[in-house]
């Protein structure tokens, strides 16, 4: 009922609604189910599509949006907010050229400038703005920093071996309950992302409660080199921030027991092909992925390269964490 009053109350679609429309055309979606997953009309839809001679096909969210502007006679629409405010201009740049999204800036602008109205823009704004730039190395780049809409990651297969159960595991049947509430701190999600050819790799932890990200270099996928390296890490973090980690069943984390003997951290692993159970590390692995994409050579990329993505990373704010980042409350925890 909610949303066919909504859909009455006709909107014309915005930015947004026109990426979303080009990814799930992109996925072979019907117009049915685009008009269902956006609360909109089948015929709004089709006409969308249809329109200046596109169709299902050759349709492109950018050529719609500019188009749209144009139409209704808002060629600049967007652009007056940035073009005649420098200061907001430098600011929009240099939170995409960290990867923020136009919402964590909007958001965080807010936070940053709370008296400040002349530093205000909306995320539709900020589309708007990329979409309508001409052509150029500019535009390309400051696209190229939005997280692109992918497909749902399928974890890359790590061989027969993944299949056998490692020696003493503990299941997170018997994870302590405090961890699926996020209220207390210290409780991690790792992983392994696999780099080209399958012949190296990432490690990845991710602490529940405030997102903190650490990203490991390690020299090989074998148990012992990736266990050294995820020791190494924890071994670093405060004492109330090591109480377990929860992990696939990948062979590279079968020496876990040296793993716990070295930090205190127990490991718990999760039950196979349910990347749910580790649903943050999942989500921040399809993060990293704007910094490292599939088919990187990890063996080819610095400790720097890494850090500097860790770093960037932890200072994007979350929507989730009210739009503060995961350094903000990491450290306001650990210093409580």
């Amino acid at each position: 009922m909610v949303r066919w009053m909504s859909m009455n109350k006709y909107k014309r679609l915005n930015g947004l609604e026109r990426e979303e429309i080009s990814r799930m055309l992109a996925q072979k979606c019907s117009f049915q189910q685009i008009a269902k997953s956006l609360g909109r009309f089948t015929s709004t839809i089709s006409r969308e599509v249809m329109a200046g001679s596109c169709n299902k096909y050759t349709y492109r969210a950018s050529k719609a949006q500019a188009r749209a502007v144009r139409n209704s006679g808002k060629r600049r629409a967007g652009k007056y907010d940035l073009d005649d405010n420098l200061r907001l201009k430098r600011y929009v740049y240099r939170k995409l050229r960290l990867k923020w999204s136009p919402t964590q800036i909007a958001e965080t602008l807010k936070k940053d400038y709370p008296n400040g109205m002349t530093m205000r823009i909306a995320p539709e704004s900020i589309y708007t703005y990329l979409f309508v730039l001409p052509k150029g190395t500019l535009k390309k780049e400051l696209l190229a920093c939005l997280r692109q809409n992918r497909k749902h990651r399928h974890r890359q297969r790590r061989g027969v071996e993944a299949k056998r159960k490692l020696e003493d595991m503990l299941s997170i049947e018997e994870r302590p309950k405090e961890v699926e509430d996020r209220i207390i701190p210290g409780h991690w999600e790792g992983d392994l992302i696999v780099g080209k050819n399958n012949r190296s790799a990432l490690g990845t932890l991710v602490e529940r409660t405030t997102r903190t990200t650490i990203l490991i270099p390690v020299k090989s996928k074998s148990a012992e080199d990736v266990g050294k390296a995820f020791a190494k890490e924890v071994s670093k973090l405060p004492q109330q921030m090591k109480l377990t980690m929860t992990y696939d069943q990948g062979r590279e984390m079968a020496n876990h027991k040296l793993f716990t003997n070295i930090t205190g951290v127990k490991v718990y692993f999760a039950h196979p092909r349910s990347p749910w159970e580790r649903g943050t590390n999942e989500n921040t692995n399809g993060l990293i992925r704007q910094y490292f994409p599939k088919g990187t050579d990890f063996t080819k990329v610095s400790r720097y390269e890494v850090k500097r993505a860790q770093h960037q990373l932890n200072g994007r704010p979350r929507k989730t964490l009210g739009y503060c980042t995961p350094y903000e409350v990491f450290n306001k925890l650990i210093n409580s």
